[in-house]
């Protein structure tokens, strides 16, 4: 697998590299700013791009603008970006033109290397990872009439192990509940969402958008 990391922070940035071709990916550009983040997005055509949120030159949003920019100029790009902390605003930002191939993970995960590894991994084969501890904020600060509300707590835990990426027999592991008691609790939080039975793996994606927005317009 073909990357191209963006992170300012130099010892972060070679440690990234260092990992990742450790663990045989192809490290084709290490970039410390946007504009050339961009370039070498352009002039490599990775498979992966891997983006700090906060860069030169202000710190703020420029690392997630830079990451959308990205997935709309390369729509077969996939992204996983790392923040210091939740960030749920810039979490819906990175998934409003759809949630395959879209990662968001806190930068403290980048040392269990095996899960980081596998998180990329499913990014990059056109899964979702998003953060728990970005889901658990989310679900902490949802807004009153949210129809997350009619979920119960089991088909909660369902749903946020779902945004997390997983698949049905990841998540069943997860939680020690049958396949069955899956496919119950998934057709369960698709209607009380009010997803029509459509395309299954639309509905998960759409599941997941649902469940981001639902909080979106709360405070970080």
């Amino acid at each position: 697998m073909r990357i191209v990391i963006a992170e300012d922070d130099t010892l972060l940035r070679e440690g990234l590299s260092l990992v990742l071709r450790g663990e045989g990916f192809d490290v084709v550009a290490a970039t410390a700013d946007p504009e050339t983040f961009l370039v070498a997005v352009a002039e490599h055509r990775p498979d992966l791009a891997v983006v700090d949120v906060r860069m030169p030159p202000t710190h703020t949003d420029e690392g997630i603008k830079a990451a959308v920019a990205a997935r709309r100029a390369h729509p077969e790009l996939a992204v996983v970006v790392l923040s210091a902390y939740v960030e749920q605003s810039f979490a819906t930002d990175l998934l409003a033109d759809g949630a395959e191939r879209v990662g968001y993970l806190l930068k403290e995960r980048v040392g269990r290397v095996e899960a980081f590894v596998e998180a990329l991994q499913r990014v990059a084969d056109g899964g979702t990872a998003i953060d728990p501890e970005v889901i658990a904020q989310l679900f902490a600060q949802k807004r009153s009439g949210d129809p997350l509300e009619r979920l119960t707590v089991r088909e909660r835990e369902v749903l946020s192990v779902m945004a997390e990426g997983l698949g049905n027999a990841a998540i069943g592991q997860r939680l020690h509940i049958t396949d069955n008691a899956v496919h119950k609790h998934i057709r369960n939080i698709f209607m009380k969402l009010d997803l029509a039975p459509d395309d299954h793996t639309d509905r998960r994606v759409a599941a997941v958008l649902r469940y981001l927005d639902g909080s979106s317009g709360s405070p970080s």
